[in-house]
């Protein structure tokens, strides 16, 4: 690769994408994204059939042509309980399955192809979640399904294109302190969810970003289609 790395990291604005900016921006250039635009930030809509590539292209011209690294951090955790009228049911359904699994997808696409055409390899890490082996709760059958397909994907892309250079990674977070955490653990008794944790506390969003840190810059190229699980113990493979 290049000595100075080219990495585009999308749901960076916060919480986890944020703390993988600040692991990364020491070693490469790095654009961000969010539904907001900011300085080194691109601001797009993933759920959005379409965005994705907009944001791709977006990406490459603000990076010189060239990107070296993949990271998918975007994601939404909206309840879905199955009580909800068909239509809306499916429609949360669907909102979960574009914005958590496809748009990760299509840049996943995207990125090989532009590897595949430049003949130099390159590096993606998803961050999937625990809910792809544990599951979810009743409310979040999408969430946990999108990241399963997150996981499987990360293997699919690992065993397809090694050869070529190209490796996959994935990282399975448990209860994260971002917002969004904060919010589920609220709603379903934090203190009970807590106790599932043999580490008897929610990881930080920095030790996240150092995983992926390792993963996008160092891990050693056998290591590709691995899943690293960062869940204080509280599901164990």
């Amino acid at each position: 690769m290049p000595k100075q790395l080219h990495i585009l990291v999308t749901g960076s604005s916060r919480g986890i994408g944020a703390s993988i900016v600040d692991a990364l921006a020491p070693a490469a250039r790095v654009i961000g994204h969010a539904t907001a635009a900011a300085v080194d930030r691109i601001a797009a809509d993933l759920s959005v059939p379409g965005s994705a590539a907009s944001l791709w292209d977006a990406a490459l011209e603000r990076l010189d042509g060239r990107i070296d690294i993949l990271v998918n951090n975007a994601g939404i955790f909206e309840a879905t309980p199955i009580d909800l009228p068909d239509a809306d049911w499916l429609a949360g359904w669907e909102r979960t399955m574009q914005v958590n699994l496809t748009a990760s997808a299509e840049l996943c696409r995207l990125a090989v192809r532009h590897w595949q055409s430049r003949e130099s390899g390159g590096r993606i890490v998803n961050v999937a979640s625990r809910a792809a082996y544990r599951g979810d709760s009743p409310a979040h059958w999408h969430y946990a399904a999108a990241k399963a397909g997150m996981v499987a994907m990360t293997k699919t892309i690992a065993r397809g294109y090694a050869r070529q250079g190209v490796l996959a990674f994935a990282v399975c977070p448990g209860f994260t302190m971002t917002g969004m955490a904060e919010d589920y653990l609220a709603s379903r008794g934090g203190e009970a969810l807590l106790a599932d944790i043999p580490l008897g506390r929610v990881a930080d969003p920095a030790e996240v970003a150092e995983a992926v840190r390792f993963l996008a810059l160092s891990a050693p190229a056998s290591m590709t289609g691995a899943v690293l699980d960062i869940n204080g113990a509280s599901y164990v493979r």
